[in-house]
């Protein structure tokens, strides 16, 4: 996780970028969640595993950034902060959902990940967009707004 939060049970503490408020924000939730003081989009960046990769990720009703990576592996902590950057640039947009391939074989077999990081974009529960390997910032991003411009629904 970022500096400006941390785990609270399960759910997340997320610091306003825009009023520096702290907020508890749900793994899971009916839309995006915003800021409880200033009404601003809050990045939302959660953990999933086997058991709550459903309402977590199939069941959003936003758009799903999936990180699948495991501890040990270096190109995953390069990308890593990357990806909570635009998960924040993208607030509202997107959620970012980090599994643990490691400790969530069930995820990584439905996808059959062959090298990670590998990266999903997901909406009502498909894969709309997918990139293994490590790659720079400016290129997730384009990669991003690619996936989710060509995914909106018709």
């Amino acid at each position: 996780m970022s500096q400006s939060s941390t785990t609270a049970g399960t759910a997340t503490v997320i610091v306003c970028r825009h009023c520096g408020k702290k907020n508890r924000v749900p793994p899971a939730g009916p839309s995006a969640p915003r800021c409880g003081n200033c009404h601003n989009p809050l990045p939302w960046i959660v953990d999933a595993d086997d058991l709550t990769f459903y309402e977590i990720v199939d069941a959003s009703a936003i758009p799903v950034l999936v990180d699948l990576w495991a501890p040990w592996c270096g190109p995953c902590k390069m990308v890593s902060p990357a990806l909570e950057n635009l998960a924040a640039e993208f607030a509202g947009r997107i959620k970012l959902a980090k599994v643990n391939v490691d400790r969530s074989p069930a995820v990584g077999a439905r996808f059959e990940v062959r090298g990670i990081p590998t990266l999903l974009l997901m909406r009502g529960g498909a894969v709309v967009a997918r990139q293994t390997g490590a790659a720079p910032e400016a290129a997730l991003r384009a990669w991003l707004e690619q996936a989710l411009v060509e995914s909106e629904p018709k």
